[in-house]
């Protein structure tokens, strides 16, 4: 199709003014071929990569659906159930709906973890037209009898295979059977692992198909560089890079929050303000962190992969992989937070001698290889060679899937705790209250207060 507009698809005026307000006037893809299929009442599969316009996708159809003939919510009840992975992925989706709707009267709230219930209940008392959540906290609240799902009769799963990454499918199929049986359902995910197909085969009836991009594939306009530098030097490297201030919106990605923390503390240390986001952070602190990037008060942000889907942030210029995911796919959605909005991009990965079998990994599921580039950092020391030579698993080694929780309560945000890392790693920080004796508890949360 060619001039395709939003009128064209038939978008309704209120909407439309929200988007010119905006600057949206072309439609992605994605947009144009999910718009028509969902308003005409089809289900949808969607496999798109993060960054393609699918909040839009679903989004605009939603509000108009919802506006056309709007009778007010129920209390405790929603009409549009939204799932997401992440606080952040949440949030950001609710602002884009209250921007797309912002002619429209309709109600919208996000419930999500690692905040006070209260506000969020109080707000489900009188109902809402659309309810945009992590499954966690939903299931709880829907436990307590705080939240009817009785009503729903739009049913979207956003970010699939990361809840399937991060342990919520179970909590997912369990909010599905509370479902009405008659809905208008949408799954989007990134790829397609056996678990989000059975998901797919169970939600979804007679599904619209849309592939925008090809399984693994990276973002077109994303430029992908290669250090092999040794684990010591890697932040040597990241400082050595950062003096370029071409690199002047920059996220650099470590395995485990331990490391997201030392990393954000060395650039702090060499004058590079930087920020960390990860899931021991509160939501305010991980607010607070994303707002001082957004704003270019931050110049780095370093995060663990549960920033790598779901922060849509304008203009990054480069993604670091300070370490290889041990996850191939982890990898093609932390570069896609570059080259986002008709930009280009580029990301830069340091590889240790640990972390070979990762990059084989990646480079089979991108169908490429990355290109190498030659550092000129000294050699290493004879201490650093020898620490080099001693045995050690590389952090979060785990190519089983392991780590997910299974029994997690709460906001839905955290990915067993542990950001993938396995049992008895040596590398792990000292876990945190519940996973520390008592008797150990107290120590713990002064020298939280203290920090």
């Amino acid at each position: 199709m060619t001039d395709v507009t939003f009128e064209s698809l038939g978008v309704a005026e209120p909407i439309l003014r929200a988007l010119a307000a905006e600057n949206y006037t072309t439609p992605t893809p994605i947009q144009t071929r999910a718009i028509p299929a969902l308003m005409s009442g089809k289900d949808l599969l969607g496999i798109a990569q993060t960054g393609t316009g699918k909040t839009a996708a679903f989004g605009i159809p939603l509000l108009q659906k919802l506006s056309i003939g709007h009778i007010p919510p129920q209390p405790r009840q929603a009409k549009a159930l939204i799932l997401a992975p992440t606080r952040e992925l949440a949030v950001q989706i609710e602002e884009a709906l209250r921007t797309y709707g912002r002619h429209l009267n309709l109600k919208m709230t996000v419930i999500l973890g690692g905040v006070n219930q209260n506000t969020q209940v109080k707000n489900m008392a009188k109902g809402v037209d659309i309810l945009v959540a992590t499954p966690g906290r939903l299931l709880d609240l829907v436990q307590q009898k705080h939240i009817n799902l009785s009503a729903v009769n739009t049913f979207i799963v956003d970010e699939a295979d990361r809840m399937l990454d991060m342990g919520f499918i179970r909590d997912v199929r369990k909010l599905v059977a509370m479902l009405p049986r008659e809905r208008q359902s949408m799954l989007f995910s990134a790829t397609m692992p056996d678990d989000i197909v059975k998901l797919t085969h169970d939600m979804l009836r007679q599904p619209e198909r849309i592939e925008v991009a090809p399984q693994g594939k990276t973002a077109d306009r994303v430029e992908q560089k290669m250090y092999f530098v040794p684990t010591q030097q890697k932040r040597q490297l990241l400082s050595e890079l950062l003096k370029d201030v071409s690199l002047n919106k920059v996220i650099v990605f470590t395995r485990t929050k331990h490391g997201a923390n030392k990393v954000a503390e060395h650039l702090s240390r060499t004058g590079v303000v930087a920020e960390a986001i990860h899931g021991n952070k509160s939501q305010n602190a991980r607010q607070r962190a994303l707002d001082l990037f957004k704003t270019g008060k931050a110049r780095v942000l370093v995060a663990t992969d549960i920033a790598a889907r779901g922060i849509d942030v304008d203009y990054i210029t480069h993604v670091i992989n300070f370490e290889l995911p041990n996850e191939p796919e982890s990898y093609v959605h932390r570069i896609g937070r570059t080259a986002r909005a008709g930009t280009e991009g580029i990301a830069i990965s340091f590889c240790d001698a640990s972390e070979r079998s990762y990059l084989r990994d990646i480079e089979r599921i991108i169908r490429m290889k990355i290109e190498l580039v030659a550092h000129d950092l000294p050699e290493l020391t004879a201490e650093q060679r020898q620490q080099q030579e001693e045995p050690r698993r590389p952090h979060g080694h785990n190519r089983g899937g392991h780590g997910k929780p299974g029994g997690h309560k709460g906001g839905g945000h955290k990915p067993g705790g542990r950001d993938g890392l396995p049992h008895g790693d040596p590398h792990a920080p000292a876990k945190r209250n519940g996973s520390r004796p008592h008797w150990q508890r107290g120590k713990d949360k002064k020298r939280e207060s203290a920090a």
